[in-house]
């Protein structure tokens, strides 16, 4: 396990006791939502971000509440960029942006290199109006628009799940596919290089590599990770990682699951996530559709086997007879609605112990039946990103 003076980092299951998790508070990025900008930036409606905050806050005590020690990324950016290898790494990255050219990024970096860590880390994920610029000229300047970005708000931070995820103890920096979620990757992977909290730890992928992002990783046993590969994450960053977790021995099976790709099922975890050691809350029209390849270590290469369903492999992977399923709704105009809405999308807090959206009342129901513990947290303004409580949160640690 790795231990930094008195801190560990291992996830080995979605199910684990949570002891620590990272979590981003919506703040300023969210209030550069527009009509005109809120499809670039990934989002279906532009949300009340007073009333997001309310939400977020009350996620993050029912956690706190269970023992769960909740960390936040401003604040982890902020500690980082104390340091002035770490500023000069972040400022270097946000003005690599062939859209300036020479002028335009010299003011912004002359800008960025006079404030202070915690205005920088504001910057860096609510971005730089063009308004806010007042010193700026040149021909880029003046050519573009009012009001547009210098540098782009970062509203998907919300969804802490996708640019980092924890495999064993090693942290995967994923590569995002979507040009408006990059840059989020860049300032994690700026936490876990240089704050000292992370000190020592050595990353199992990065965001140079192919396309993997962290709501497509699920953790369904020690040594058995299910990764979707979809709209968000390729074939080729499915097999990349495969590669790296089955040489480091953090897997011995690694099951590559095609989805959809469309916007409600833009990851794995949209429509299968786990709430118990041999149990999985599913969306009905893919329990039985859903197949996966198993990719495992063979003589120096990989081997791959299948299709198969999906749950068969699991279970068989698993070590389990089957593999129980719970599912989303009740009939199908319902488990279409509660999907849409994050039904599936559950955080594991302890086995048979899960954290959902209040509104998904049929799917919460029936986890309930199924003698799962749900702790409801509304999501009315925190869900306009398409994402529930498992996207919301990247555990640090699980035991």
């Amino acid at each position: 396990m790795t231990q930094i003076g008195s801190y560990e980092h291992r996830v080995t299951s979605e199910v684990g006791r949570l002891r620590t998790v990272l979590l981003h508070r919506p703040g300023a990025e969210l209030k550069r939502l527009t009509p005109r900008n809120s499809d670039k930036l990934l989002f279906d409606a532009i949300p009340w971000v007073g009333r997001a905050q309310e939400e977020h806050d009350a996620f993050a005590q029912a956690l706190r509440d269970r023992g769960v020690e909740v960390l936040y990324l401003s604040e982890l950016l902020q500690d980082a960029l104390e340091y002035q290898a770490c500023r000069d790494e972040a400022i270097t990255c946000v003005t690599d942006d062939p859209r300036w050219g020479d002028q335009l990024r010299r003011v912004v970096r002359d800008y960025l290199c006079d404030l202070d860590p915690e205005i920088l880390a504001h910057v860096l994920i609510a971005g730089l109006a063009h308004e806010e610029l007042k010193i700026a000229h040149g021909l880029v300047y003046r050519l573009m628009n009012r009001l547009d970005f210098i540098i782009d708000p970062l509203p998907g931070l919300l969804f802490t799940r996708d640019n980092s995820a924890w495999i064993g103890d090693r942290v995967a920096i994923t590569s995002l596919a979507m040009p408006a979620r990059r840059p989020e990757s860049a300032l994690t992977g700026l936490i876990y290089k240089h704050h000292p909290r992370f000190a020592g730890v050595e990353p199992i992928y990065d965001r140079s590599l192919e396309h993997v992002e962290g709501g497509d990783i699920l953790l369904l046993s020690p040594g058995v990770i299910a990764v979707g590969t979809g709209e968000r994450t390729t074939p080729a960053g499915v097999e990349r990682l495969a590669r790296r977790v089955l040489g480091a021995g953090l897997a011995h099976t690694v099951l590559a699951v095609p989805i959809a790709q469309e916007r409600a099922t833009m990851h794995l975890d949209t429509v299968c996530t786990m709430v118990d050691t041999d149990t999985v809350v599913m969306y009905p029209p893919m329990a039985h559709s859903l197949t996966a390849y198993a990719v495992t270590a063979s003589n120096g290469d990989l081997e791959v086997t299948g299709p198969r369903p999906f749950l068969d492999a699991a279970a068989e992977a698993m070590g389990l007879d089957r593999l129980k399923v719970i599912d989303t709704g009740l009939d199908p105009v319902t488990a279409e609605r509660e999907q849409w809405d994050d039904g599936n999308n559950t955080l594991a807090l302890a086995p048979r112990v899960a954290v959902a959206y209040e509104r998904n009342i049929e799917t919460n129901a029936q986890l309930e039946a199924a003698g799962i513990e749900v702790i409801r947290i509304s999501g009315s303004e925190l869900g306009t990103g398409r994402g529930g409580p498992r996207c919301m949160s990247c555990p640090m640690l699980r035991l």
